[in-house]
């Protein structure tokens, strides 16, 4: 059966915003949605959409998921460490399938941030799709600017705000607003192969923005509190959090000191035909 797009991940946050956005102008029927567990497809098919089941661990399920896609989004594995290998089975799943167009997301700016963590995989499967023979395009998302917000109820309950960026400029956006851009790569005229959008918020702002605009909601001070890199991961690992997402976030507030969260390049707002949505805007919402 053909299918005009496919989404993988689409259970996942991001996933799950994208199919929304595609449904905004695009028949349900032509909207594939590719989930691991059996469980997440009934709210998926209860849009409408056409699902798959596979893992990015099961090249021949993907192989046969992919069957008559013509455009295929590759949401990033959320298992850091497996995602080049993962996402290698998925190039290759797509390539023996035949799928005319993969998008896939990517970070910011990849090749050249001063992120030490995350980065590396990303870059790898960059070079996989330049290698793959597919007709592709790179979606470098930025950060969202859910990543903080879901964090500021603990800063208004410990009354402080804690990270490692130091007076770094973040320019993040709304998960929504990535996931209208791969909806409009999706459904627009394709761009040249090996196009990469790097994508980021019209806005930004330091960890001292973030925290002044906390207090300014909540009406309780909250200051923003810097640490070393190291002293944040272990911050972190005695709030619960695993070693390994600790390091990071840690990593990641640290690359946000050096820049490596920031861009000014308006492709987003232009891909989805607005302003990106307001940080400030996140965060009241993650706070009411």
């Amino acid at each position: 059966m053909s299918l005009k797009y496919l989404v993988t991940g689409a259970s996942g946050q991001l996933g799950a915003l994208v199919i929304d956005a595609l449904l905004k102008t695009e028949a349900p029927e032509s909207i594939g949605a590719l989930v691991r567990r059996p469980e997440a497809a009934a709210p998926l098919e209860a849009k409408g959409v056409i699902v798959r089941l596979a893992s990015y661990d099961e090249p021949e399920a993907l192989k046969a998921a992919f069957d008559g896609v013509e455009r295929l989004l590759l949401i990033s594995s959320s298992e850091v460490g497996s995602r080049a290998t993962q996402h290698q089975k998925v190039i290759d799943a797509a390539q023996a399938a035949g799928v005319g167009f993969v998008a896939y997301t990517s970070i910011l700016e990849a090749k050249e941030s001063p992120l030490t963590i995350l980065p590396g995989e990303h870059v790898e499967t960059e070079d996989a799709l330049a290698a793959s023979g597919l007709a592709y395009a790179v979606l470098r998302n930025g950060w969202y600017t859910e990543n903080y917000a879901m964090g500021a109820p603990t800063a208004v309950a410990l009354s402080a705000l804690y990270g490692a960026a130091g007076d770094g400029r973040i320019a993040s956006a709304a998960r929504v607003d990535f996931a209208e851009a791969a909806a409009a790569v999706l459904t627009g005229e394709l761009p040249a192969s090996g196009t990469v959008f790097e994508l980021a918020g019209d806005d930004s702002y330091t960890l001292d923005d973030f925290a002044a605009q906390i207090s300014a909601i909540t009406g309780k001070e909250v200051p923003y509190v810097n640490l070393s890199q190291s002293d944040y991961a272990g911050a972190l690992k005695q709030a619960g959090l695993p070693d390994g997402l600790a390091e990071m976030l840690a990593d990641s507030d640290n690359g946000a000191s050096q820049g490596g969260l920031f861009s000014d390049d308006k492709t987003l707002s232009k891909l989805i035909g607005r302003p990106t949505t307001p940080w400030r805007d996140t965060l009241k919402a993650a706070l009411a």
